[in-house]
């Protein structure tokens, strides 16, 4: 038992930098952690790290025994994760936002599913079709449409959907141009549709916008009651029987992609790596809570890794060569 706690805090020693640092993480004193140390090195019968009086060095067997020891904090903390999902049962308020179509169709139902099965849950459950900011609304998960060019957000796809040009029966006899468009704001006033079809030739249709409003309800609304055409996700037209149809069902609009996003994590793994693929390349690495800690230390030109990827690091030496690597692996301050 003693030789897995002395390996479990060598393994800190290199991950947190230096014996202080791995102290502090383990809230333990630096003696104490200097002692493991020492014993570890003479039940071994050789260094593993080379003092100097700026940093620690991993020795050649340091780095070897070091492959062998990291597993272990990696499979403790898994398996503590993986206890705690098991023993705690999900409670308290959950903040999600989803665009009204998604909400009533897809999301709904889901947590309806999870309050029966987890009676502590308190969902708030926010329908609306623009963007809300994360912060602001204090949101856990948004289910959008399209991918995220938020780095500070995971995200995850979920499935997909086509948008159907809808209005009543009588308007498929129509003209296209003749019959008002009907606009969800995110859409603007100056709408444009890429239509495909696998026997008539592909066609762009624009329009502008006769009537817009920020509410997919309302939209739709507006569109069964006859005075104009407008878009219906197509799992969302299925739950309408003849109400609206298909004004040109022999045309198809591009496939759209859902996605779940939710925040890092303040313990998510980070690397900041600065002047990539050069020679004198330096890796960062921590948790994000750290960032602006991590950045202080790194210069321009850098750049930020955010997830699990970051554990891959050795695997990957993110963009050296594995000489460089290696190198880099040995030394910390």
């Amino acid at each position: 038992m003693n030789k897995l706690k002395q390996m479990s805090i060598f393994a800190h020693i290199v991950e947190q930098g230096s014996v202080s640092a791995a102290a502090e993480k383990l809230e333990l004193s630096k003696s104490v952690v200097s002692q493991h140390l020492k014993i570890l090195e003479q039940e071994l019968g050789a260094s593993l790290l080379k003092r100097t009086t700026r940093r620690q060095i991993l020795t050649s067997m340091g780095e070897r025994f070091y492959l062998s020891c990291k597993d272990i904090n990696v499979i403790a903390d898994s398996a503590w994760d993986m206890a705690k999902a098991e023993l705690e049962e999900p409670q308290g308020r959950i903040r999600i936002t989803a665009p009204n179509a998604l909400m009533d169709l897809l999301v709904a139902p889901v947590i309806a599913e999870l309050m029966k099965q987890y009676p502590k849950l308190e969902p708030e459950l926010i329908g609306d079709d623009q963007h809300l900011d994360f912060m602001e609304h204090d949101i856990d998960l948004a289910v959008r449409v399209g991918s995220s060019r938020d780095s500070n957000l995971k995200q995850k796809r979920l499935g997909e959907f086509k948008d159907v040009l809808c209005g009543v029966e009588s308007m498929r006899d129509s003209e296209l141009t003749s019959i008002p468009y009907i606009a969800n704001s995110w859409q603007g006033k100056q709408v444009t549709h890429s239509f495909t079809s696998n026997s008539e030739q592909d066609f762009v249709y624009q329009q502008q916008a006769s009537c817009t409003t920020n509410s997919f309800h309302s939209c739709l609304a507006l569109i069964k009651s006859g005075v104009g055409i407008g878009v219906i996700p197509d799992f969302y037209l299925h739950q309408l029987s003849d109400e609206v149809v298909d004004v040109i069902p022999n045309f198809q609009l591009p496939t759209n992609t859902v996605y779940a996003l939710t925040p890092f994590a303040a313990n998510t793994p980070i690397a900041i790596i600065e002047r990539g693929t050069q020679a004198t390349q330096k890796v960062f690495k921590g948790q994000l809570a750290q960032l602006a800690e991590l950045a202080q230390g790194a210069q321009s030109p850098s750049l930020i890794v955010i997830g699990e990827v970051v554990s891959l690091s050795e695997k990957l030496a993110w963009f050296s060569t594995s000489q460089q690597a290696d190198e880099q692996q040995r030394q910390f301050a």
